[in-house]
């Protein structure tokens, strides 16, 4: 029995045809997207960050091969040029840091760089000198978020984040959940502690969120960072079996990525979701979700409708 066309194959060749059609390469047609860019504040200042973002987890831990760092950070310099902000890593990431230091290294203007990374260790000191490192290796003076990763020593990690904020070496703090664990601990803790930004799992499956984390950080102004919005690539090879439905044009979408992703930022709770990628192509599929008609809520539970059937 033959193979099913892989999403990348069927992507690629619609988008080549266009492209030979308008005299363009694929990738400048690709980043030919309508309207202004996705914006969403951050609630504790105000401050307007791109609601796509980009993660690293896998994807960006490739030791030092020099090659798979430099094709990385051809993925960075385009996550930039598409109007991306966000880039989130943790320690725990293998060599994501490191990666991320080498791409950053080459692009002269880092201004849009919204940095985000975490704490990751059982112990309060080793966690002080893992921030530094972190530092280190993105090769920066001041992050912009770093987050306590997975609720692990949650309560000491942020004694030590508090102390970063006000010495002026962090902008904000927060911690994290994935995989849709720990939400019973991530409510107490988004409703007793004082934060800036929450991370846990949202996507058109995993839709558990909706109930409690959700409306509970639009109550308490926190900002919603939404990881695995692709559920790893699984719900990715699920939809990319099937026809995009022609009711996708009605918001502006062009592939399935950018419906998966228009569905988990048209919440308003959420504040930036990350997928993370290793290739530039794919990048570029993404960052088309930062522009364009968002789905209103009628448009979101067809989506959930019609992904659910498949």
């Amino acid at each position: 029995m033959p193979r099913r066309p892989s999403r990348r194959a069927v992507l690629a060749s619609l988008a080549g045809l266009g492209a030979a059609a308008a005299g363009l390469r694929p990738e400048a047609l690709a980043a030919a997207a309508p309207g202004p860019k996705l914006m969403r504040a951050i609630p504790s200042t105000g401050e307007q960050i791109p609601a796509i973002g980009l993660g690293t987890w896998i994807t960006f831990n490739v030791g030092e091969d020099r090659r798979l760092r430099d094709a990385r950070a051809k993925v960075l310099e385009e996550f930039f040029a598409r109007g991306g902000g966000m880039v989130d890593s943790s320690p725990m990431y293998g060599s994501s840091e490191a990666v991320i230091g080498h791409g950053l290294a080459r692009i002269a203007d880092k201004r849009a760089l919204f940095s985000a990374t975490k704490v990751w260790t059982m112990w309060q000191g080793t966690g002080q000198r893992q921030i530094a490192d972190s530092r280190r290796l993105w090769g920066l003076q001041k992050f912009d978020l770093i987050q306590v990763h997975n609720l692990l020593r949650w309560e000491g990690h942020l004694e030590t984040l508090r102390a970063e904020k006000a010495a002026g070496r962090i902008r904000y703090i927060g911690v994290s959940t994935s995989h849709g664990r720990r939400h019973d601990d991530l409510e107490e803790i988004m409703t007793k502690v004082p934060l800036d930004f929450v991370q846990f799992t949202y996507n058109v499956v995993d839709r558990e969120v909706e109930q409690r984390l959700l409306p509970l950080a639009a109550e308490r102004r926190l900002a919603v960072i939404i990881n695995r919005p692709f559920q790893e690539g699984a719900l990715i090879d699920r939809v990319m079996r099937h026809k995009l439905p022609e009711w996708a044009a009605e918001i502006d979408c062009k592939n399935w990525p950018q419906v998966l992703l228009k569905f988990v930022v048209a919440h308003p709770a959420v504040t930036c979701a990350i997928p993370a990628t290793s290739r530039v192509d794919h990048l570029a599929e993404n960052m088309g979700a930062l522009h364009g008609t968002l789905p209103v809520e009628k448009m979101r539970a067809r989506i959930v409708r019609h992904v659910e059937a498949l």
